[in-house]
């Protein structure tokens, strides 16, 4: 199965979503390498970055999941590998 190298770049500006959007990365954490999470008090959101490998698809639905939540957005950007 080839697989590709992801960052997913969320930007959380309603905590209403906060669950949901982690049930989702729970569901992918068998692609997630790693998280990193920053709060931005100071403009009330969060900004979150997560590294994956999986094949492209699993990319594709897994930000498209996260991107339909209220309140969210998401990006993706891929390796070149």
């Amino acid at each position: 199965m080839d697989t590709r190298i992801a960052v997913i770049g969320i930007i959380v500006e309603k905590e209403d979503s906060v669950e949901r959007l982690n049930q989702i990365l729970h569901d992918y954490r068998k692609y997630i390498i790693g998280r990193m999470g920053v709060p931005y008090r100071e403009r009330g959101i969060n900004i979150i970055s997560i590294a994956v490998d999986a094949p492209q698809d699993e990319i594709s639905s897994l930000s498209g999941k996260i991107g339909k939540l209220d309140g969210i957005s998401a990006k993706t950007a891929y390796s070149s590998l």
